[in-house]
């Protein structure tokens, strides 16, 4: 499992083990073979990578702890998994020390979500309160998905290869930039994406090229403010 792992083939060359692990890149990465899960932690003193049969799954199916020899290189602790696929339910457990004052919260029995992830499974019983309460969480946390990110449709979408250099880009959350009547967007499509296609020719002139819509990421909405 090490990241530093070989075999040797007939012929006496070195060559890597189909199944050893590597410390990059972070997060999920999915193979033919199995799943290389990577997370960075500098002060973790044991990680345990664990998996769910469905979201609301009160229990794990599996666990599997990394052992600190073998499965850490630095601040990276890393395992490849065989015969995991697109879909898997799964989150991390570690521990550390435990100074609220450092900065250090560890609590070996939350299960955690992968910081590196690209996917995120919210269960009819997810409830950040409840998840938040001393001991095991595994009923009421969220878990993370392994995403296999080359079945996404792009519909024909492209890089448009301009140079960084002549990039401008403006970060924006849709409904923020058009709901609000200053904004001139016509009325039924304030706060809306059409709304934001009436306002293109603004940002062009401008000189804006690019627009980056947030939020990119999944968001625990129990705790957003209310709108």
């Amino acid at each position: 499992m090490n990241s530093h792992r070989k075999s040797a083939d007939s012929r006496g060359s070195a060559v890597r083990d189909k199944h050893a692990s590597y410390p990059y890149p972070l997060g999920p990465t999915l193979t033919p073979l199995g799943v290389n899960f990577s997370i960075f932690s500098a002060h973790a003193t044991q990680v345990e990578i664990v998996f769910f049969d469905h979201a609301d799954a009160q229990q794990t199916s599996r666990v599997i702890k990394l052992d600190p020899t073998l499965n850490r290189t630095s601040h990276y602790w890393h395992i490849f998994v065989p015969g995991i696929k697109t879909a898997q339910l799964y989150g991390y457990r570690v521990d550390g020390p435990r100074n609220a004052s450092g900065g250090n919260r560890f609590d070996s029995q939350k299960v955690l979500i992968d910081p590196y992830g690209k996917s995120v499974s919210v269960g009819q019983h997810y409830d950040r309160a409840a998840a938040s309460k001393p001991g095991d969480n595994a009923a009421t946390s969220m878990k993370s998905v392994v995403a296999d990110l080359t079945t996404f449709d792009w519909e024909g979408d492209a890089p448009l290869n301009r140079p960084f250099r002549r990039t401008v880009i403006y970060e924006m959350h849709v409904a923020g930039f058009t709901r609000h009547p200053n904004s001139g967007v016509t009325r039924a499509k304030r706060g809306t994406y059409l709304g934001l296609i009436e306002k293109i020719s603004y940002l062009k002139k401008l000189g804006i090229t690019a627009v980056e819509l947030l939020p990119v990421f999944q968001f625990d909405s129990q705790d957003a403010t209310p709108d």
